[in-house]
């Protein structure tokens, strides 16, 4: 086994085990902190594939911005133990149920997969996820949605401003 493959699979290891704790913890805080956990493993996963730009991406709206969030509504909502609504057995069983049925989907997916291995798809470039070429294509071919783009957050950014000022 060399390096990659090592760190695949540790990656792979702390995604899934942190995707289990964030279901079994106790406090959502904790649940929200073992997200973030998860959300580094999969940047790590990103960067394997060298696909770097969607790393930084990752990391950046979801571990960032996105986890923040969450914290914050749930310190907001102030959750404890009390005012946790009763859970009726029908709504386990419709879980059980839907967790069965996707996982049965999983399993398809598999089998599916291993149709697929060895071979491999063509690639005309070797530098492909770089955020190099994401820049060239940018601001090459789709330079005129980009600038209309940025002038419509710009827009909605002032008219936030707007609407939010007191008078």
């Amino acid at each position: 086994m060399n390096t990659v493959q090592i760190l695949f699979f540790f990656l792979s290891v702390l995604a899934i085990f942190s995707a289990v704790m964030v279901l079994f913890s106790k406090s959502p805080v904790h649940s929200v902190l073992w997200l973030i956990a998860v959300f580094f493993a999969i940047s790590g996963h990103y960067i394997l594939l060298n696909a770097q730009f969607l790393a930084i991406v990752n990391l950046i709206v979801y571990a960032g911005a996105i986890m923040v969030l969450f914290l914050f509504v749930i310190m907001l909502m102030n959750l404890n133990a009390n005012a946790e609504p009763k859970k009726y057995w029908w709504m386990k069983f419709a879980g059980v149920i839907s967790g069965g049925c996707f996982l049965v989907v999983l399993v398809s997916l598999v089998q599916q997969a291993t149709e697929l291995t060895g071979k491999q798809a063509l690639v005309k470039e070797g530098n492909i996820g770089l955020i190099k070429n994401l820049g060239k294509v940018l601001f090459s071919d789709f330079v005129l949605p980009f600038e209309i783009s940025s002038v419509l957050f710009l827009s909605a950014m002032v008219g936030a401003v707007v609407i939010g000022k007191k008078d």
